[in-house]
């Protein structure tokens, strides 16, 4: 696989993983205007740790995790592909998204289908793995 692929790729998931945040902040707004209506498996937000919290104050600090994760992985991915931000950027973006995002999915763990949180926390951690432990993808291979 070329170079350019492996960028383009790497780049693409950072961006719909982004993006895809964006889907839970959806989900909220949808069941907050419109409470009776059908969501699937999408419950209305609240946390396991703090059961206290009020649906309206889970909302907004589920809402504060996704949308600072949509812009840190959309900015990232951004950064990355070298599109109006400085490319040095995204790894330190894309680790601090990952961090945000998996805190938020922890915190409100059984809130959302297991497929999404799942699937979330597991390019959470690949992205993690990627960037901190393996160093990928290397210099060479980005300026390639």
């Amino acid at each position: 696989m070329s170079d350019q692929t492996i960028k383009l790729i790497a780049a693409g998931v950072l961006l719909v993983h982004g993006l895809g945040h964006g889907g839970a902040l959806g989900a909220l707004a949808w069941i907050r205007l419109r409470p009776g209506a059908s969501t699937g498996d999408w419950a209305a937000a609240r946390s396991w740790l703090i059961p206290s919290l009020s649906g309206e104050t889970a909302t907004a600090i589920a809402s504060a995790f996704w949308v600072a994760s949509l812009v840190g992985f959309v900015v990232a991915a951004m950064s990355f592909w070298g599109v109006a931000v400085p490319g040095s950027v995204w790894r330190p973006l894309a680790v601090a998204a990952a961090l945000v995002s998996t805190t938020g999915i922890v915190a409100f763990f059984g809130t959302w289908p297991l497929f999404n949180t799942f699937a979330a926390l597991g390019v959470n951690v690949a992205v993690l793995v990627a960037v901190l432990w393996l160093r990928w993808p290397t210099e060479a291979m980005l300026r390639g």
